[in-house]
């Protein structure tokens, strides 16, 4: 019989609909019946695309002995961590301190009114059972022990992330710059790229940063450390080399092994990373990657509305990585007499290049130039020869069983796909990006809209029924502006003012500058929490920052602009702490240094100085245009011939007709 997981929207939680334990989801019904039977709460948080939630699963929470015990002594709760990130934030910070580390699965067992008092990771089923009944039996017998284990955590939890705000008035400098990238360039690894450390996460923001330091500051060694690691992630195995789209991390420190899990968000981070470093260096190669990867998100990860779903399962059949991988005989009889070459070119071996027996990863290790030497054929026709062979091996592959697909839609997750079609859609010159960009803002504009104005997280079925997370806002935000810069059309920063307008209503917190990651309109957790340092996705309140400072100049509000120094100086002093943690502050940083150039262009061939200008790469700038607009940069400027105005910290220069007149006060 199935458990109340049943009707659950989260796919995540409805693969453990069928367990024996009597899974409950987070809300009423279980917070209640753990109050009213003073039984200690079970939370359980995972993801659909998590390897080890899998195996929990079926070693733990399929096994009727671990079951029994569970529902014995618990109101067991499972949580989808991605639909809802607040409790996740909460019980992971009980984790890290009490362990000093954390990670999914994430299993917290709760007072009845949701404080923690123990939890870890993943447990083997007979150390599962131990905990359970060794807890259990702490709360039957020394209830006040874990009230006031409990307490103590909940104080640590509150005060966790906590920033103040700063009295001092910061003036940014050189300096601040250097202090931040001196100890981070120690630890790049010069001969695979990334950090020189394993497991390896791509983390596309830090690169964003340091690609736009190093060519604002003219650092070479940094730029160079950029496009190495760029080039080398997409040689490896962490990226799909017949199917397009980049894995969650390499687990060795050559990009080589992948966790084979597939997240949109990685992706929309490294489309846009990747579409920004071919605007700067022109390599075709990193425009292919970004334009093979957008294909693999219309071809796999689209939903029927237009929206993006939010991932595909590291395991097939019960396997990780069966999906994706070979054997050499397999590869030899599907490519014929052109099996020797490609078999070089993606590094296919009789005794295999993983730890399973026979089994190959695809990856590039040899240069073009190496095998149209050794294969005496010229660039042209070993091109041909690759294409046809990944199309006939993504033909045999599509046969597979698939991995899971978590097919429902976040909208920060969508939100950073957005801009990342927008971004490609500008960089390469090509409006279909564009239009499905725009097609998917419209849809959750239409479509998840709460009543008072705000946003709804999830989408799935026709339904949306969580409000939305500060993520939410930040990066629908940010998508909104990148869409108004490839348009021009202001709807797009009306409705982004507008939700600006709602966060400063229902996520300010008066003690800090930083903004709460729960709506003032949400639920009541054991903690209201602020998501500040930067990880694999930016933080919320960086990302929120960045937003306040682009609206701040356009639509000249002294509201937005002091709102996003104020956080900005708050966290300033962490971030040469730390670099890589805090890199989507350090791109505002940077921004302050250098000064934002504002490019506002007015006549009717507007959209043509627009395409011509997005050949330059100008990391620290907004652009706006159009023909009548009441905008501050652009009110007043209304004519038909073409005019450029230039503006930084307040000041103009005159106004030209020219691309290059504009690029001249730049420099």
């Amino acid at each position: 019989m199935p458990n109340n997981l049943i009707h659950a929207s989260s796919p995540y939680l409805l693969q453990h609909a069928h367990n024996p334990v009597n899974w409950y989801e987070w809300g009423t019904e279980a917070l209640e019946k753990a109050k009213a039977e003073n039984k200690l709460i079970l939370v359980s948080i995972g993801y659909s695309a998590c390897h080890w939630c899998h195996v929990m699963e079926r070693e733990s929470f399929e096994n009727h002995e671990v079951a029994e015990v569970m529902n014995q002594h618990f109101v067991c709760i499972k949580v989808d961590r991605e639909e809802r990130p607040d409790i996740d934030q909460i019980y992971m910070y009980a984790i890290q301190l009490m362990t000093g580390s954390g990670g999914w699965p994430l299993n917290c067992i709760c007072l009845p009114d949701q404080r923690p008092i123990y939890g870890g990771t993943y447990f083997r089923k007979n150390d599962w059972i131990n905990i359970l009944e060794n807890v259990a039996g702490l709360w039957a017998n020394e209830p006040d022990k874990a009230v006031q284990y409990a307490e103590r955590l909940t104080s640590g939890i509150r005060d966790s992330e906590k920033i103040i705000p700063s009295n001092i008035e910061e003036i940014y400098t050189d300096e601040h710059l250097t202090a931040i990238i001196e100890p981070w360039k120690r630890h790049f690894d010069i001969a695979f790229g990334g950090y020189n450390r394993a497991p390896k996460f791509p983390l596309p923001n830090n690169w964003v940063f340091l690609l736009r330091y190093g060519f604002l500051k003219d650092d070479e060694s940094v730029f160079t450390s950029v496009c190495h690691t760029l080039e080398e992630m997409s040689r490896g195995g962490i990226y799909d080399q017949i199917g397009g789209g980049f894995a969650r991390y390499s687990v060795d420190d050559k990009w080589h092994v992948p966790h084979f899990e597939k997240m949109l968000y990685d992706n929309a981070q490294l489309i846009s990373l990747y579409a920004e470093a071919y605007q700067c260096t022109k390599f075709n190669s990193f425009k292919q990657i970004a334009v093979e990867s957008i294909d693999w998100v219309f071809n796999e990860m689209t939903s029927p509305e237009g929206l993006y779903y939010s991932a595909l399962d590291a395991d097939s059949e019960g396997i990780e990585g069966e999906f994706y991988v070979w054997e050499k005989s397999e590869f030899d009889n599907l490519l014929g007499e052109d099996a020797p070459l490609i078999g070089d070119y993606y590094n296919i071996t009789t005794e295999g290049n993983w730890e399973e027996e026979q089994t190959n990863i695809l990856r590039k290790t040899l240069n073009d130039d190496d095998l149209i030497s050794k294969y005496g054929i010229n660039t042209e026709i070993l091109n041909q020869k690759v294409s046809l062979a990944r199309k006939i091996l993504l033909n045999v592959r599509n046969k597979r069983v698939k991995p899971g697909l978590d097919d429902k839609c976040l909208t920060a997750w969508n939100g950073m796909m957005i801009k990342a079609l927008a971004d490609a859609a500008q960089i390469f010159n090509y409006s279909h990006y564009y239009e499905k960009a725009s097609a998917s803002a419209n849809y959750i504009l239409t479509h998840l809209k709460t009543e008072d104005g705000g946003l709804f997280r999830n989408y799935k079925n026709g339904k949306a029924s969580i409000t939305a997370f500060l993520d939410d806002y930040a990066f629908f935000i940010e998508a909104l502006i990148a869409l108004y810069e490839y348009d021009f059309d202001e709807k797009w920063l009306n409705d982004a003012k507008l939700l600006t307008n709602y966060v400063l209503d229902n996520f300010t917190d008066a003690d800090s500058p930083m903004f709460f990651y729960t709506s003032a309109q949400a639920e009541g957790l054991i903690a209201r929490k602020h998501e500040v340092m930067d990880n694999v996705i930016p933080a919320s309140n960086s990302t929120m920052s960045q937003n306040l400072k682009k609206l701040g100049l356009i639509f000249d509000s002294e509201t937005y602009s002091v709102k996003a120094a104020d956080m900005l100086s708050g966290v300033h002093a962490k971030i040469k702490t730390y670099g890589s943690a805090y890199s989507n502050w350090a791109i505002q940083l940077l921004n302050e240094v250098y000064g934002t150039n504002e490019i506002a262009i007015t006549g009717l061939e507007t959209d043509i100085i627009k395409l011509e200008l997005s050949n330059h790469y100008i990391p620290n700038k907004i652009i706006l245009g159009g023909v009548e607009s009441n905008l501050p940069l652009l009110k007043g400027k209304e004519r038909n011939e073409t005019r450029i105005y230039v503006c930084r910290n307040k000041v103009c220069q005159l106004p030209v007709k020219t691309v290059n007149e504009a690029l001249e006060h730049l420099a």
